[in-house]
């Protein structure tokens, strides 16, 4: 369901002297504080698509959300230059995957349905051999494990999950589980945090987009292959506040109750929540200290500690000193 709005502070205005509307930026300033969301073909490494987005838009640096296997597929969000300051909180948004299981003997329908039943909720996993983190037993979330089809010996799947659950060894216990051995013979993802197969682009088509800009001047279309990196916090929590707490969060200070405007009233204490400006720019990502109806209730004291600075120090000018509050 989606959250609604409390609202703080009524009538407050933003200067537009500073700061800029996500939509309202100069193209060189929508590339640099932008995500690409590629549809990542397979073959090549997921670091491999990252700097080849590098090198189609020839900027400075790039990073990728959440690695997929070489021959995996699919939504493999890149952030480009400024944006890839909003990685770090993507790598643990939820994701999305369809898959193809290969059985290694017979089995029946209902027996496989039976085996993916016994996949919700918290699960076991140890990473497989091949993989880039510690082979330590860990705790992972299926929150639904969905049996499409079958033809043979192949089980074509749908899983949604939390983030660094392998999907491999998910199909090889699986196997376990029906005692007839299984592997993953395809893999596909679907989402990745709010990145979704609708606004997937392959890479062809931001190399076509970025030389038609090129060419002619016409931005269109590279624009709209282009997502701002405020689109990388669509599914948190959300605080907008004044002008003149922008300055002093960008320079590390807590948020304090008078900087907040409005906010999502789904908040609550130790929220991971994106601090917006009034403009619709992402400031921080913060972690929150109360709960929405408190921090709307609040006079006084501070409501968000931002863990990730997004936004340049020098955007808004500073509004503040050491010993006064937001």
């Amino acid at each position: 369901m989606e959250a609604g709005i409390l609202v703080k502070v009524e009538g407050e205005k933003t200067d537009p002297r500073y700061g800029r509307a996500p939509a309202d930026r100069p193209i060189e300033e929508h590339i640099r504080k932008g995500v690409v969301n590629v549809d990542k073909p397979s073959g090549p490494t997921s670091h491999q698509v990252s700097a080849w987005v590098k090198d189609i838009l020839h900027i400075g640096k790039t990073g990728h959300s959440g690695t997929l296997d070489p021959n995996v597929t699919g939504v493999l969000p890149v952030a480009l230059d400024d944006g890839t300051k909003v990685i770090q909180g993507l790598l643990l948004s939820g994701k999305q995957y369809v898959g193809l299981m290969k059985l290694h003997a017979d089995t029946t329908n209902s027996q496989v349905k039976k085996a993916f039943s016994l996949f919700h909720g918290e699960i076991y996993q140890k990473p497989p051999l091949k993989s880039a983190v510690k082979r330590e037993l860990r705790t992972r979330t299926i929150y639904s494990l969905r049996y499409i089809e079958r033809e043979g010996d192949y089980v074509l799947f749908a899983v949604d999950c939390e983030a660094g659950t392998y999907i491999r060894k998910l199909c090889h216990d699986l196997g376990l589980i029906l005692g007839v051995g299984a592997h993953m013979q395809e893999l596909r993802r679907t989402r990745a945090g709010p990145y979704t197969e609708e606004s997937i682009v392959t890479l062809h088509d931001l190399k076509d987009a970025y030389e038609k800009y090129r060419e002619t001047k016409d931005e269109t279309d590279l624009r709209r292959r282009i997502m701002p990196l405020e689109s990388a916090a669509d599914e948190l929590p959300k605080i907008w506040v004044k002008d003149s707490a922008v300055s002093a969060i960008c320079h590390g200070a807590r948020l304090a109750a008078p900087g907040v405007v409005k906010l999502t009233d789904n908040i609550k204490p130790k929220d991971t929540a994106a601090i917006f400006t009034l403009k619709g720019e992402l400031v921080a990502i913060a972690e929150t200290l109360q709960d929405a109806k408190t921090i709307r209730g609040e006079k006084k004291g501070e409501v968000a500690a931002p863990n990730r600075v997004i936004m340049h120090p020098d955007t808004y000018p500073k509004q503040w000193t050491t010993s006064e509050s937001l």
